[in-house]
C-alpha cells in the first residue's frame, strides 16, 4: 500500500524534477565503501547495495545467519534530488519532523538521522555548519533542511532498522498462564527485514515531498 502511494507520488515529484534514491549501507558488521559507490549497481544485487563488493560480503554473511536461524539489523539511505528551497514550516509540520514521522512509521525502524546525524554529537560549530558561497552550500551535514525547511540541497535520511525476532533459536518468553517458558518462531522469515525496506522507505519519502510540494504550490494560489 506504501509503495502504490508513493509510486503516484513519484510521478508527480518527476514532474517537478525532483527523483528520490534509496539503497542498503550496511547490514550487521558489512557497510559500503563510499569510494566504491555505484548507483547503478543498487538494481544489480538483491541487497539494495550500490557496492559490488560489500553486496558480495552480504551475501556470505547472511548465508551463514541463516544458517545459525538468527536475523540481523541493517542501514539503509534514501536520498531526493533536485528538492526545490522553501518546504517546509520553521515550528509545525517542519520537513524535517515530517520525514522522520514517517520513517519511523515503517515496521522495525529505530532509528532516523537527517544528514550527517548524530555525527554532530562530537562536531563543533566551524566543522559541522553548512558554510554557504554564491554557488550554494560547501557542505550537507544537515541533509538538506535547515529550521525545518529545505534549503535545495539533497535531502537525506538514514535508517536503523533492528533484527526482527522471529526466529529459530528459542527465546525467553511467558505464557498465558504466566509461565516462563521458550519460544521457537518457525515458518519463513526474513534474517534481515532491512533488505525489504527500501522500496518502502524511497515511498514515505516520496509521499512526504508530494505533500509539501503540494502544500507550497496551493499557498501561492490567487483568488
Amino acid at each position: 500500500m506504501r509503495v502504490a502511494g508513493g509510486a503516484i507520488a513519484k510521478k508527480l515529484l518527476a514532474a517537478a524534477n525532483i527523483h528520490i534514491t534509496g539503497w542498503v549501507d550496511q547490514i550487521g558488521p558489512v557497510r559500503v565503501d563510499a569510494d566504491r559507490f555505484d548507483a547503478d549497481e543498487i538494481g544489480r544485487n538483491p541487497f539494495f547495495c550500490p557496492d559490488a563488493q560489500a553486496a558480495g560480503a552480504m551475501a556470505a554473511f547472511m548465508d551463514e545467519l541463516r544458517k545459525q536461524g538468527d536475523s540481523i539489523g541493517a542501514g539503509l539511505t534514501v536520498e531526493a534530488r533536485g528538492v526545490p528551497p522553501g518546504l517546509g514550516e520553521p515550528v509545525f509540520d517542519r520537513l524535517d519532523a515530517d520525514i522522520a514521522k514517517a520513517m519511523v512509521s515503517i515496521q522495525a525502524v529505530k532509528g532516523v538521522e537527517i544528514g550527517d546525524g548524530f555525527s554532530c554529537i562530537e562536531a563543533k560549530g566551524s566543522e559541522f555548519g553548512d558554510a554557504m558561497r554564491k554557488r550554494g552550500f560547501v557542505s550537507n551535514h544537515a541533509g538538506g533542511v535547515l529550521g525545518g525547511i529545505s534549503n535545495g540541497d539533497v535531502i537525506r535520511a538514514r535508517l536503523a532498522l533492528k533484527p526482527t525476532s522471529s526466529i529459530l533459536k528459542p527465546r525467553p518468553t511467558v505464557d498465558i498462564h504466566g509461565n516462563e517458558t521458550e519460544i521457537v518462531t518457525k515458518g519463513r522469515h526474513d534474517p534481515c527485514v532491512g533488505i525489504r525496506a527500501v522500496p518502502i522507505a524511497e515511498a514515505m519519502l516520496a509521499l512526504v515531498l508530494a505533500d509539501h510540494l503540494l502544500r507550497q504550490r496551493a499557498s501561492r494560489l490567487e483568488g
